[in-house]
């Protein structure tokens, strides 16, 4: 895997420490809407919350804000606000009490209310793997967006069926109750894998975040059961956005995990040759996602990005 220069940013320190080191570490929540029903939206910050140089990043449909902590720390270093929700019924967010509402418009209205929560008054840049890049390329293509940059983690305007259904499959099939902490990792590296090759530090940094101790014993997944219910048999079917990507006009990082099936080599290609100016990285030895814990994959993004002090530089070809 190749980024586009050659600065290295160095790697980053033990997971278990970001928070008592020496970027400044939030907590934060706003209370969101929905049809009849409002709803908590929790966030971590990171960084000096006055810069006006901000950095959103949003997960992957069953996980949470904290998988972005080693990002986030790399990127407050160099001078950005960062700031990594809980999309609903994830991590420390509420949940809907509308199952059908768990899709993609709600998710960019409570992003948008998170902008106006935040007091951003200027332009962001987005990171988003699988859905929180599906959520980032509706906003982007939305008129009189904020976002001047988006990185994009595996996912595309074209999504095939089958590994939907896939996914859709491992959501129903999770245990509701693991025994203890250990059993619940056992299971994400399996069902996980293709994040990449994760150093154990990484799997438990994963696993603490992603489940919660329940007062009467046992750990349960951090999110909403619910969240499956649009991957019911008969509901999955192939999706296509992209009247949204040919609507973007902010330059974009798109990242690929090399053996991923749910960002097909076509889809790729075929973003490459329309839409908004985007730069691609494969990276190797991942499925879907990549994981963006690991030293090489965040100097790709912060390379990208670079320092917010340096002026923009015009978007990268591929």
């Amino acid at each position: 895997m190749s980024g586009p220069s050659d600065r290295i940013v160095p790697s980053p320190p033990r997971l278990d420490r970001l928070t008592d080191g020496d970027v400044p570490f939030r907590r934060g929540h706003f209370l969101a809407y929905a049809p009849r029903d409002f709803h908590r939206i929790a966030y971590v910050e990171w960084g000096d919350a006055a810069s006006p140089h901000v950095a959103i990043c949003v997960h992957g449909l069953s996980r949470q804000g904290r998988d972005f902590d080693a990002l986030a720390y790399a990127l407050a270093r160099i001078g950005y606000r960062v700031i990594c929700p809980d999309l609903p019924g994830r991590g420390l967010s509420g949940w809907l009490r509308d199952p059908e509402l768990y899709a993609l418009p709600q998710y960019a209205s409570d992003m948008a209310a998170l902008i106006a929560h935040l007091g951003v008054t200027g332009t962001i840049d987005w990171i988003g793997t699988s859905l929180g890049g599906l959520t980032g390329m509706v906003l982007a293509a939305a008129q009189g967006t904020p976002i001047r940059r988006l990185v994009i983690n595996d996912i595309g305007p074209f999504l095939p069926w089958a590994p939907i259904r896939q996914i859709g499959n491992r959501l129903r099939d999770a245990p509701r109750l693991h025994h203890n902490l250990a059993s619940g990792e056992s299971r994400l590296r399996t069902v996980l894998g293709d994040f990449g090759p994760l150093t154990d530090e990484q799997w438990r940094h994963i696993a603490v975040h992603s489940f919660v101790q329940e007062p009467t014993g046992g750990w349960r997944p951090h999110y909403d059961p619910a969240i499956g219910d649009a991957f019911r048999p008969g509901r999955v079917y192939s999706v296509s956005m992209w009247r949204d990507w040919d609507a973007i006009r902010c330059p974009v990082l798109l990242l690929r995990g090399a053996r991923s099936d749910l960002l097909l080599p076509e889809t790729a290609d075929e973003m490459m040759r329309r839409g908004p100016r985007t730069y691609r990285v494969e990276i190797p030895d991942c499925g879907h996602a990549p994981a963006l814990l690991d030293p090489e994959q965040i100097r790709v993004v912060t390379d990208w990005m670079g320092s917010p002090q340096q002026v923009e530089r015009p978007p990268a070809g591929p």
